[in-house]
């Protein structure tokens, strides 16, 4: 048989460091480069820093720092220079804006006083030309006396989800568009459902309402008169209690604020009150007016 070569062993190879390991290490121990250490001991045996070497650079930097500390010394003057003329402006327009507003309310003083001075004419216009009798229920129906009696209190409110949001005021939240809102055209439909259902006086949020009023909006606001309510809208109605209360409730436009209320949370509460007070309306304007010249009769 023939015979195999022997079989010879080979050694096995030294073992070497890890690569990675010796790259952290070198990194480590070196984080300068060589380059930027050779230089910058270059620089320091020449006796190089970042300030100015020459004379002439040195002075120039120096009437730099000198000018901005100037620059800044004198703005700090001017500014306490100028702050008690700032103020004085300052109390001025608060001394201006405090006497026009105390004339406004001396001419709103002598507006009202005005205004009560022509209702008393023509209250007493009134009482010449037709008896006392006439003249209370001319004055009641044009609004030009306060008025007090049985009737019915209905408030009518945004709807609750309306008032989330903002500062809780509905009128910063969203427009008309909500329909969970009161709108103008609600209220119209309120008042002239209450006068056919028999109401003698009606009044908004304390504004007597005349045969001149007008109820619409402006931006996000109700107007009643030019004046602006926030609700909740609280309606006063002067009359029979109960008969006014049923027959408002029943009628076309009570039965449109009920479907608002179910619909979309419009919140609404009527009563029947035994003595209500509704104020007179500011004033009643004659827009065109003819004397009569038909003597009475007999």
């Amino acid at each position: 048989m023939p015979q195999q070569p022997p079989i010879r062993s080979i050694p096995a190879r030294p073992s070497r460091p890890d690569a990675s390991m010796s790259l952290i290490t070198n990194v480590m121990d070196h984080s300068l480069d060589d380059g930027y250490a050779e230089a910058a001991a270059r620089k320091r045996a020449a006796g190089e820093s970042g300030m100015p070497r020459t004379l002439k650079a040195r002075l120039g930097l120096a009437v730099g720092l000198v000018l901005a500390a100037l620059v800044v010394t004198v703005g700090a003057a001017q500014a306490r220079v100028a702050a008690p003329v700032v103020a004085k402006e300052r109390q001025e327009l608060i001394d201006r804006i405090d006497r026009e507003t105390a004339a406004a309310d001396t001419l709103e003083g002598n507006v009202d006083k005005l205004r009560g001075d022509v209702s008393a004419r023509q209250r007493e216009a009134l009482r010449h030309s037709g008896g006392n009798a006439q003249a209370d229920l001319v004055g009641i129906l044009a609004g030009a006396t306060d008025v007090h009696g049985p009737g019915v209190k209905l408030v009518v409110d945004d709807a609750k989800e309306a008032t989330t949001g903002g500062s809780g005021n509905p009128r910063e939240t969203s427009g008309f568009s909500d329909t969970g809102r009161v709108r103008d055209r609600d209220m119209q439909r309120v008042v002239n459902g209450l006068w056919q259902s028999g109401a003698e006086a009606v009044s908004i949020n304390g504004q007597r309402l005349t045969a001149l009023s007008a109820i619409r909006a402006a931006g996000d606001a109700i107007l009643v008169d030019n004046k602006p309510l926030v609700p909740p809208y609280t309606v006063l109605a002067v009359g029979d209690g109960k008969r006014l209360s049923t027959g408002f409730q029943n009628s076309p436009d009570g039965l449109y604020l009920h479907a608002l209320q179910d619909n979309y949370g419009i919140r609404t509460a009527i009563s029947v009150e035994s003595d209500i007070r509704l104020p007179a309306a500011p004033s009643v304007i004659v827009r065109t007016a003819q004397p009569s010249t038909e003597k009475g009769t007999s």
